[in-house]
Order: C-alpha cells, then structure tokens, then sequence
C-alpha cells in the first residue's frame, strides 16, 4: 500500500530527526529573535527549532508538492499536526511544548503582519499529568555526600571537583546549565553565595553553607594548580573545568552527577535535577516559606515551586498511613 505524504514524511523524521538542516527564513528570524531579544536559553532555543521542524515537514508533507505558505495554515492544519506527534509517540508534554513553539511563532508572524490571524491560539493544549519530581531523602543524600567526600580524599582531580560540584548543587538547588555557566567571579567562598544567570539571563544570588564552601575551597587549590601546570592555554574564567583546562560541559557534568547517584539507592532514573528537586523538597520539609524557595529556585512564578508542597504532602500521608492506627 502506497504511502501518504505525512508517513512518509514521519519516515524521513525518525531517520533524520533535524531536517532540515536549515530553517525557512522566517523561522531563522523567530529564533534568532527569542536568542537574541527574548534572551531564552540555549535550551529551549533547540527545542523550538526541532519542533518548528517537525512542523515544517508535516506541512511540506502535507502539501504533496504543491506550494504552501506560512498563511494557509488552519486551526484543523495544526490539530492535524498535535495528532501526527501523537502517532509518532511523543508524550503529551512533548506535544504540549510544540504547540506552544507553534502558537508563538505565529504570534511573531502576525505581529510583523506575515499573516492575518494566528491559527494556532484557539487551539487547546493536551493535559499534561503533573508528575511528582524524583528526588533523595535525607538519610540518602547524606550517604551520596559521604561516598563523594570518600572518594574526594583519594585526591584525583575529577573526584575533589565532584564533590565540589555535588555540595554546590545540593546547597544552592541551580539548575545544570546554571552550573556549567559559572564563573570564577561568580563564586564568593567568604561571604558564602553564588550568582547565577537562569532562565532568560536572569540573574540571581544564591546563598551556601559550610559543606559547599569548604569543598569549593579544596577545588580551587587543586584548579589553581591545574592552571598553573597549563597556562596560557587554560580557560581562566570558568570555574568548573575539565582535566585540560576547559571549561567542563555539560554532558561531563551530567556523567559525573550520574556516576556518584550510581553509588546510592536513589530513585529510578535520577539524574542531576533530582538534586534540584531535593533541594528544594528538604527546604520545605524543614518548613521553609514556599516564595523563599521560589526565589532560591528562580522559578518565575509560584505555581511551579507548589510542585514541591505535593512532594511533602505525598510524604506525610505515607508517613500517616504507615504509623497511625487508624489509617
């Protein structure tokens, strides 16, 4: 049986997920405009470029050759197009993040009048379920603290800047991109805070305690040698570095953070967010003011730090079940 355009466009997708290569020339502008103006993330630049992607796809595939603008676009085109990622597997959080790359680039087109109306306003949103975020309980995090401490007093050089990195995470909750963009300057180990750039470059300071102080104190000893030994070659500015000097991606952190979460009985699937996520969840276990916690998360509004209140609440239902006699 012959195949439609948009199978066989779903083909072409699944062997080459970042055709085309080169968006069309108003989706360039779009992104260029949330990079540049809008001051997104790196991220979430990359994320709207492989879903304006797919889209771009499903309507050539949808044209079967025949030629289509930006302006032929529908309500039902693009409910077509939530349909065809459905098809494809893509979970409804996904889809519910295409739609919204969507529904804002047509908002771009129809403030600089490319179009007429923006088609994709009035479609609805897939329900995402609001899933609980992973993260450690005490006595577990303290046991991934100790095994990174032990390993860190061996002295190998990726071990004293893992257990720098660990402390830092746990004490401040920064996200990894947060992390991997710190610079020297940006770490002040006498008055104990850090300045991060978050979400949309905004800056914030995040307090630390003793723990990450005294772990960051180490690692700077052993990176100021490392620069020494390099030299010109170094990149002087970052704060966390790879063994060469460099600046240390954030693949390399994310490889580190797994490897000490290995060591641990940590949830299924942890990675270096769920140390976000227990950060925040121990600071209102241990009754902290949900707005304090937003602002140490830098989340832009309440409702996303509320996740964290559901954690808790989970936890003490559990705890009431196990013990009271008449759960």
């Amino acid at each position: 049986m012959a195949r439609t355009g948009v199978e066989k466009a779903a083909a072409t997708e699944r062997a080459e997920p970042h055709v085309p290569a080169v968006p069309p020339p108003l989706v360039s502008e779009w992104l260029l405009h949330l990079q540049k103006e809008r001051q997104l993330s790196a991220h979430t630049v990359t994320a709207y470029t492989s879903d304006l992607a797919r889209f771009t796809i499903f309507l050539g595939a949808k044209a079967q050759g025949a030629a289509w603008d930006w302006g032929t676009v529908d309500r039902n085109t693009i409910r077509g197009f939530l349909g065809f990622l459905s098809r494809q597997g893509l979970e409804r959080r996904s889809i519910a993040r295409s739609l919204s790359a969507v529904r804002g680039f047509y908002r771009y087109l129809h403030r600089d009048e490319h179009v007429s109306a923006n088609p994709a306003r009035s479609v609805r949103t897939p329900k995402v379920g609001r899933h609980l975020p992973a993260h450690l309980d005490s006595g577990t995090m303290q046991t991934l603290i100790d095994a990174a401490l032990t390993r860190a007093q061996g002295g190998a050089w990726n071990d004293v800047r893992n257990l720098a990195m660990l402390e830092l995470f746990y004490a401040t909750g920064m996200r990894l991109s947060e992390l991997y963009a710190l610079d020297r300057g940006d770490v002040d180990l006498v008055s104990l805070r850090a300045k991060v750039r978050g979400k949309g470059r905004k800056e914030r300071i995040i307090p630390f305690g003793g723990p990450a102080r005294l772990a960051n104190i180490n690692y700077e000893s052993r990176r100021d040698e490392l620069l020494g030994t390099i030299g010109a070659k170094a990149d002087r500015a970052a704060w966390f570095l790879n063994p060469r000097g460099r600046r240390l991606s954030r693949r390399g952190i994310q490889l580190a953070m797994t490897g000490l979460l290995s060591l641990v009985d940590a949830p299924e699937g942890a990675s270096v967010h769920a140390l976000r996520h227990t950060f925040a969840t121990h600071l209102l276990d241990a009754g902290a003011e949900l707005r304090a916690v937003q602002e140490l998360l830098g989340h832009a509004s309440v409702s996303t730090t509320q996740i964290y209140t559901h954690t808790s609440v989970e936890r003490l239902k559990a705890a009431y079940a196990k013990a009271h006699p008449r759960a």
